[in-house]
Order: structure tokens, then C-alpha cells, then sequence
């Protein structure tokens, strides 16, 4: 069975879980979460960047301000940076592990080294150019679930230089609405699925799908299903980059997992300072990234454990890696 048709059989009806969980703690699903809900909770944030030097230290700056109650591991996979990036993984008192690659793998592989190193039931992918609100891992540790894959949204705002010459953070809370996944043209995604539940079984909200849905830049997921699948795909760091989320989200979806969006989880994502030419570098890579994704979902959904191939990819990655801390 192909991963495109092995998708046709699963629901994303999440509201037994997210009702349980209500239920049990006395709190909404998309309630923001006081840390005293989180106690016992556990969470690995992983963050894969390449020269990111401008927004990477407010991001772990905000990791280090959370308000939770839970314990919280930081690890940074630096992808082979030019600029100061591993300088400020390995001195910034929030981070517990980093290692530098040697060469450019791509986020996906260094994601898959970030989950592997992960000691927490818990992984959340984070980019490092998001800077998330304080109550954003403890919404996370307390809705964590086996068969939940949890993705929270973002505000992109344009890089302005502040203090220290870092990227300036705007204060307050980021806008729901200004991620596509909510807002689009004059479409509601968000509202009109009902939270994702109707795009199961495949089903598609005009161009969009619930893979789609699944970004990579904020996203938490149960890391044994993540060593169940294999990881990431590592063929984008061939192919480019922009789709190994939703592939990651098909494939977890495809082994039982059900994707459910916390309105709650945002976070500021800085562009970056050329973010024009960036854009277009992403643009004219697109055709490739699609037509790697149609050939994916083409291939086998996950039938067997795939931890064995999880494990052996990280481990090549981490016998090539420069340990910083």
C-alpha cells in the first residue's frame, strides 16, 4: 500500500483525545496553560539551524523564559554554519546539547539527530528564527499524547535590528490569523475543517491537505513514532527543503497518529535579513521539492518498525558531528 492511499484510511478525529484532556485537567484545549498544570511533564525541543546567527539567540532566550512547571531539554543541530550560530548554541545557558555537522545535511537529517538525542517521550520541532510566547511548552507538555501530533502556527514579522544588534522581538501576543493555515486569502482553513477533523480520509480543503497542515517550524510530536517511521526523510537534503514536513506528518499520520492544532501555540518568526532573496531561492526550487513529495507518497507506507534505520542514520550524523556541548 502506497503512503498517498494508506492516508485514505485514516480519520483526524482528535476530539476524544482533546476532550479526555479537558476533562481530566478541567482545562480548554486551546486554554493557554498555567505551569502549574505542568508538573511531571517533559519535553525535547529540537532545533535544527543554519546561519541564523540574527534571530537564533532570541529564540533560545525565549526557551529560557518559559513558564512551566516541566522539565525541558534544548538541543541545536547546527547544519554547518558560516556565521556565529554554533558560537551562541554552545555559550547560551539554555541549550543542553549542540552539535556542529561539518557539511550541510539539510534540516530534515539534522532534525532526525536532534530527535534521536532527544531523552523526552516528547519532541518539539521548533525553527530558529521562531520566537515562541511563554506558555508555549507548557501547552505543549500537558496535551502530549502517543497518538498525537500537535502543531501550533506562527507570525512572521520583518527583521529589525534592536539593542546588541539583535533581531527585535515585537511584544504581545503573535495574530493567529496571520498564518495561512488560519487565515487565507478569504478563506478560514482552520475554522472550515473544524480544527483539522475534516481533512480526514484524505480529504482536501480546495488546495490544501492535513499534511499540509503539518509545519515543521512548530510542531510536537510523540518521539516514538518518529523512530517508528524512521525519522525525516533524508532524501531532501538532495531534493530541497519545504515539504519534509508534510511528508513527516503523512507518514505519522499513516501510522496512527492524529494531527490536532493548539490556537494557543504561536510564535513570532523573524525573517531573516535578505528574506527577499531567500524567497526567491526558495521559489525556484519548488518544482523539485513537489515532485520529490509525489514520488514519496508514492513509495510503501510504513508498515514495520523502522527505529533500526532511525538509529543508523542519527548515528552516522553524530560520528561526523562536533560535539559543543
Amino acid at each position: 500500500m502506497t503512503l498517498a492511499h494508506a492516508l485514505t484510511a485514516r480519520d483526524n478525529d482528535h476530539t476524544g483525545l482533546t476532550a479526555a484532556f479537558t476533562a481530566r485537567t478541567g482545562l480548554g484545549w486551546h486554554q493557554p496553560t498555567p505551569a502549574s498544570a505542568t508538573a511531571g511533564t517533559a519535553v525535547s525541543v529540537v532545533i535544527p539551524t543554519r546561519d541564523n546567527a540574527y534571530s537564533l539567540r532570541g529564540v533560545l532566550d525565549a526557551l529560557a523564559r518559559q513558564d512551566t512547571s516541566g522539565t525541558v531539554q534544548v538541543i541545536v543541530i547546527d547544519d554547518a554554519s558560516s556565521d556565529s550560530t554554533a558560537t551562541i548554541a554552545r555559550l547560551h545557558p539554555a541549550v543542553d546539547t549542540a552539535c556542529r555537522l561539518p557539511d550541510p545535511v539539510g534540516a530534515a537529517a539534522a532534525r532526525t539527530l536532534g530527535a534521536y538525542l532527544a531523552d523526552t517521550d516528547t519532541v518539539v520541532f521548533l525553527d530558529a528564527d521562531m520566537v515562541l510566547t511563554p506558555h508555549a511548552l507548557a501547552n505543549i507538555g500537558a496535551r502530549a499524547h502517543p497518538a498525537l501530533l500537535l502543531a501550533g502556527f506562527r507570525h512572521r514579522v520583518p527583521y529589525r535590528t534592536g539593542p546588541h544588534l539583535r533581531a527585535e522581538t515585537p511584544t504581545g501576543e503573535p495574530d493567529l490569523t496571520a498564518d495561512e493555515r488560519v487565515h487565507w486569502s478569504h478563506l478560514r482553513p482552520l475554522d472550515d475543517t473544524r480544527d483539522f477533523i475534516d481533512l480526514g480520509h484524505a480529504a482536501r480543503y480546495f488546495n490544501l491537505d492535513l499534511p499540509a497542515m503539518v509545519d515543521p517550524a512548530l510542531i510536537a510530536a510523540p518521539r516514538a513514532a518518529i523512530a517508528y517511521i524512521g525519522g525525516f526523510d533524508l532524501g531532501w537534503t538532495a531534493s530541497g527543503t519545504g515539504l519534509e514536513g508534510a511528508h513527516l506528518g503523512a507518514t505519522l499520520i499513516a501510522a496512527g497518529c492524529k494531527v490536532a492544532p493548539l490556537r494557543q501555540l504561536r510564535a513570532w518568526c523573524i525573517d531573516p535579513p535578505d528574506a527577499g532573496r531567500q524567497r526567491q531561492l526558495t521559489a525556484s526550487d519548488t518544482p523539485a521539492r513537489v515532485a520529490y513529495y509525489r514520488h514519496l507518497l508514492d513509495q510503501p507506507a510504513p508498515a514495520t518498525n523502522r527505529e533500526a534505520d532511525f538509529t543508523s542514520r542519527a548515528k552516522h550524523l553524530l560520528d561526523r558531528a562536533q560535539v559543543l556541548r
